[in-house]
């Protein structure tokens, strides 16, 4: 079935925030074998939504909007769409037990804005919210589906997740979407996009392969539509792994602080960071994976050399003769902080961020990382580039992808 997402909110056409919600549920919806036919974001004009929906049933079988479903003034997607398919609102009793008892849980007051939520347009299906006030509300035009939510992501992924996607399952029949994801690190896009070229000439029809590119690494998607082809897939899947070598990390969508995670956890480890140019953004991105108590122990952000001195003992004649940015004091740092936080691995990193502080040896965008596990250490020079926020994202994935890589050796 094609399917059309419809983000509603001035906030989002201003940049104000990112649609973090539209990316989450094409990906749901695709694994599903739903076809996104298209992602349109309009500002919160009546006209610009109805606009939207006569487009957007034009090209979908199924519609999907979130935003506007507030209690405020500027919330105006429930009466577009009362005036879209020329409904009235009622009130629904059970609309308002829900929102009494959400509130109830809150100790919170109810105030009237929120208790006209509980109109609803007439003839239009609605779903409970299990996570807030705002309802959900489904309709049908002729054969065709569209479902209002809120725009909070939490409420419309319990909604996808517990009633929308189910009802859409049972009312559509699906072609399966297969897809296998590979990470892949130590190779630019251009590089990968030449090594794979014999092997996208020969994937079988229906077969397509695509780059993904991140900060620091790849991830490649290879998929096709139909059950028919599992077989076929598991083939072109080896075909792939092989011919990526040595860049092959991992068969997986994960991101690379949650692989980590998972690889820590098996073995048993334990992992502190020793941060200067990253700020301690490494080891908010390990923390950031739910369970990481299990196996993260602590971090210093070493930013000023007195603390990588006194805290880290990196000897200050080290610094002296190599440089802050070296492979020398990274060796140091990374042995220094997982003997302090007594792990079993850890993770060090220096370098200059920019956009000033290079020099002609040591250029902006000259990262030194050091991994350590078990009495081992491995120790690289990165070249990341000259935007500061990138070289920092870029540098903690390049961390971490060196430290799953070393575990993955064992």
């Amino acid at each position: 079935m094609r399917t059309e997402i419809i983000t509603i909110g001035d906030e989002i056409l201003i940049g104000q925030i990112a649609d973090t919600n539209a990316a989450w549920m094409a990906r749901e919806l695709t694994q599903r074998g739903f076809e996104i036919a298209a992602i349109t974001t309009v500002g919160d004009q009546s006209d610009e939504i109805i606009r939207a929906l006569d487009h957007g049933f034009e090209r979908a079988d199924i519609l999907l909007l979130t935003g506007g479903v507030g209690p405020t003034n500027d919330d105006i997607t429930k009466d577009t769409l009362c005036h879209y398919f020329n409904m009235s609102l009622e009130f629904d009793k059970e609309m308002l037990l829900n929102i009494e008892s959400i509130f109830l849980k809150r100790k919170v007051q109810l105030n009237q804005l929120t208790r006209n939520q509980a109109y609803v347009p007439v003839n239009a299906r609605v779903i409970q919210n299990r996570a807030g006030t705002a309802p959900i509300l489904w309709f049908v035009k002729e054969e065709k589906v569209l479902v209002s939510m809120p725009g909070v992501p939490y409420e419309m992924k319990t909604a996808m997740t517990d009633d929308i996607i189910p009802c859409l399952l049972e009312q559509f029949m699906m072609n399966e979407y297969l897809c296998r994801f590979y990470l892949v690190a130590g190779i630019t896009e251009s590089g990968l996009a030449t090594l794979l070229a014999e092997y996208e000439n020969q994937l079988p029809a229906g077969f397509s392969l695509a780059y993904l590119p991140s900060f620091g690494y790849i991830r490649l998607r290879l998929s096709v539509w139909g059950e028919e082809n599992s077989e076929e897939m598991k083939l072109q899947s080896r075909k792939l792994k092989q011919m990526l070598g040595d860049h092959f990390v991992a068969k997986s969508e994960k991101a690379p602080e949650e692989l980590l995670g998972e690889k820590l956890r098996k073995k048993k480890y334990t992992i502190a960071t020793a941060e200067s140019c990253t700020g301690g953004y490494i080891a908010h991105r390990i923390t950031v994976v739910p369970g990481a108590s299990d196996y993260f122990v602590g971090s210093i952000v070493s930013y000023d050399n007195r603390i990588k001195e006194e805290l880290l003992e990196v000897n200050g004649k080290t610094i002296m003769t190599y440089g802050v940015v070296s492979s020398e004091v990274v060796r140091q740092m990374a042995v220094s902080i997982a003997g302090k936080m007594r792990t079993d691995c850890s993770i060090a990193v220096s370098g200059i961020m920019g956009p000033d502080g290079g020099t002609k040896d040591k250029p902006v965008g000259t990262v030194w990382i050091s991994t350590f596990c078990k009495g081992e250490l491995l120790t690289q020079r990165y070249q990341v580039g000259r935007s500061r926020a990138e070289n920092i994202d870029r540098t903690a994935n390049l961390a971490t992808l060196q430290m799953l890589k070393m575990l993955l050796r064992e």
